[in-house]
């Protein structure tokens, strides 16, 4: 039997439901029968959320991941402790730069612990950008923090999964008036081969894809524009001659009744809220966000901090589960092929 893969367990922003949501997950046993645990993360704030949510686990500091041999007392969990985040500092719903700090701080940990082997890779619970920022940092997005603390030229992608449906976009955080600047045939291409090649990764079977249009009722034969057969339609092309099964481009509100009634495995956006918005209606709570491009699995929740349902004990957890359930899936499927 594979051995379950040693994934770093983020506790996200203190001053949201991150912290609360581990907790709970730790105290209903809904992590060991993913993968073996490294909570990253202030052991104080952690200690605060299992109070908040009345958990019995047990909680263990190691100074390194290699002192955890996940053989201890049944409901004990191994943090790595950063120490960086004072509770009496924060209040729980209110951002601060403190958490921010901690937020880059617990990545640059487990993207280090990554890239040395020692984990297969991670799941955040929820962050939040501007909270980050309020630290000193610029970050329009996790892909561009991401990005620099890897050095890498490209910033990764994020994908989203519900309900056994991915979706990737060509665009995401850039301004509107901006987003047709963006989509080329490469930016088209691009996304639907590395969509294709995560989902293969993920589940081992190639998937279906749609392809959405840009311009309401997909440009109606250039009434509405161009796009569709001058940008989307050559990079399908190139698609199909790389042997992807993919096809449109579809009109978005067509695409996605199609893809909710399972007429495909996967889907391709154009910009950020043609996507988002239906996922997100469909199933915030547990919905799930990969981040593609690096060396190593990444995930987080679909939602985000909820700065108001913080310290209230009321997080729904559905969503960081299904993100550990699918790194642990990914890597270990790397590990079998390796």
């Amino acid at each position: 039997m594979d051995a379950q893969p040693k994934l770093g367990i983020l506790l996200g922003d203190a001053c949201g439901i991150g912290p609360e949501i581990i907790a709970k997950l730790c105290d209903r046993d809904r992590i060991y029968g993913h993968c073996r645990p490294v909570i990253i993360g202030d052991c104080r704030v952690f200690e605060e959320a299992k109070r908040l949510v009345d958990g019995r686990f047990a909680i263990r500091k190691i100074a390194d991941v290699d002192e955890a041999d996940w053989e201890w007392e049944e409901g004990e969990y191994p943090i790595l402790d950063q120490g960086d985040v004072d509770p009496g500092e924060i209040v729980a719903g209110e951002p601060h730069a403190v958490s921010g700090r901690s937020m880059v701080r617990m990545i640059e940990v487990a993207m280090k612990l990554c890239r040395e082997g020692k984990l297969d890779g991670f799941v955040y619970a929820p962050i939040n950008t501007n909270t980050i920022n309020m630290a000193g940092y610029s970050y329009e997005s996790e892909a561009k923090l991401f990005s620099e603390v890897l050095q890498m030229e490209k910033l990764t992608k994020e994908l989203n999964m519900l309900d056994g449906l991915w979706a990737s976009r060509v665009t995401s955080h850039i301004p509107v008036k901006h987003i047709c600047d963006f989509i080329t045939p490469e930016s088209v291409f691009d996304t639907i081969e590395l969509l294709h090649d995560t989902v293969f990764e993920a589940e081992g079977v190639a998937p279906k894809i749609g392809v959405a249009a840009l311009n309401p009722h997909a440009g109606e034969m250039g009434v509405f524009g161009s796009e569709e057969k001058t940008v989307i339609a050559p990079a399908i092309d190139l698609a199909k001659a790389r042997n992807i099964e993919v096809s449109g481009p579809y009109s978005a509100d067509i695409l996605f009744i199609k893809a909710f009634e399972g007429d495909f495995d996967a889907i391709v956006t154009m910009y950020h809220d043609q996507g988002q918005i239906p996922i997100k209606l469909k199933g915030i709570l547990y919905g799930v966000t990969l981040h593609t491009g690096m060396p190593f699995p990444v995930a987080t929740s679909l939602h985000g901090a909820a700065y108001d349902k913080a310290g209230k004990g009321v997080a729904s957890v559905d969503a960081v589960e299904n993100a550990i359930r699918l790194v642990a899936q990914i890597a270990l499927n790397k590990s079998r092929r390796n």
